[in-house]
């Protein structure tokens, strides 16, 4: 899904803790717009103070969709997100409204600009019998079967990334080519103007806000919010186990590690996933860096 129907979306990203969710909701009421979470993790109910959604009083203020859809132990990927988003896109221009996406998960903004690439289904029995070559004689077996059948992909996948490696061989096992052959419309950029702003932030500015929101978050529910989710009738997904903070956060409530420690690990591990985000956001030629003054001139004067 490079557009929706009638191509008449705006994308606002950016990095964890750089203020897109507020800014988002004022440019939406100034837009006439109704927003599409863009965040894998805001689609887990539960999961509200550690994955930073918007508050009920934004939501008031501007109908959001695709977050809270999933209970915690069910699973989610990114083609199942791009098949709800585009449902959310017909509905929300049924309405007379304009789409606007908000949220920092890079795959997403990626599969939403360029598409997903058209790759075979999983086969189960494939990656089982895969996964158990792996267990036997390690992944590196499998990344150097993947170096003499896709050199490419091979150079980007490390060595210990089992699971991309796994999917890199049953593509090609499936269908005789290279999973990076299949992936070559991801570098055929779309021309979307000023349509997908990323929210740009001083480095620093940027991390002393991440340091500051990782404590407000631990000292006001959050422990809390992690309790109660391991306390459900059933443990959480392999996806939602990967919310950022909450592996750090269960530690701790297990015993594991000090609160200060976790919070530590926390800020050091959110300011990390900011710099990735950012090194995705300038490899998207579609993306355009802005402040949050320049968003609002730029998008006031190319949606009437």
């Amino acid at each position: 899904m490079a557009t929706t129907e009638s191509g008449n979306f705006l994308v606002l990203t950016g990095p964890t803790a750089s203020g897109k969710t507020e800014l988002g909701v004022e440019l939406a009421e100034r837009l006439n717009a109704e927003i599409i979470s863009m965040d894998s993790m805001a689609v887990y109910r539960g999961m509200d103070i550690g994955t930073a959604k918007p508050s009920q009083e934004q939501r008031r203020r501007v109908r959001h969709h695709l977050i809270d859809v999933l209970d915690p132990w069910e699973s989610s990927s990114v083609a199942w997100w791009l098949t709800q988003a585009r449902e959310c896109c017909r509905e929300i221009q049924a309405r007379g409204k304009r789409v606007l996406f908000v949220g920092g998960t890079p795959l997403y903004l990626k599969a939403l600009l360029r598409g997903l690439f058209p790759g075979p289904p999983g086969n189960p029995e494939i990656r089982r019998r895969l996964l158990e070559e792996s267990e036997r004689g390690g992944c590196q077996v499998l990344h150097q079967r993947l170096t003499q059948a896709d050199p490419e992909s091979a150079k980007r996948i490390h060595c210990n990334d089992t699971r991309r490696i796994i999917r890199a061989l049953e593509v090609h096992e499936l269908t005789g080519r290279s999973i990076s052959s299949w992936q070559q419309q991801w570098n055929n950029s779309n021309d979307l103007s000023n349509r997908c702003l990323w929210l740009e932030v001083p480095r620093d500015e940027l991390y002393a806000r991440i340091n500051a929101r990782v404590r407000q978050m631990a000292t006001h529910g959050w422990v809390e919010e992690v309790q109660t989710l391991l306390r459900l009738p059933q443990p959480m997904s392999k996806e939602a186990g990967q919310a950022l903070g909450y592996k750090e956060m269960i530690a701790h409530v297990e015993g594991r590690t000090s609160f200060e420690e976790t919070i530590e690990r926390i800020q050091i591990r959110s300011r990390h996933f900011a710099k990735r985000q950012i090194t995705w956001f300038r490899h998207l030629p579609e993306c355009r860096p802005v402040s949050k003054e320049l968003t609002f001139n730029l998008w006031d004067l190319t949606m009437d």
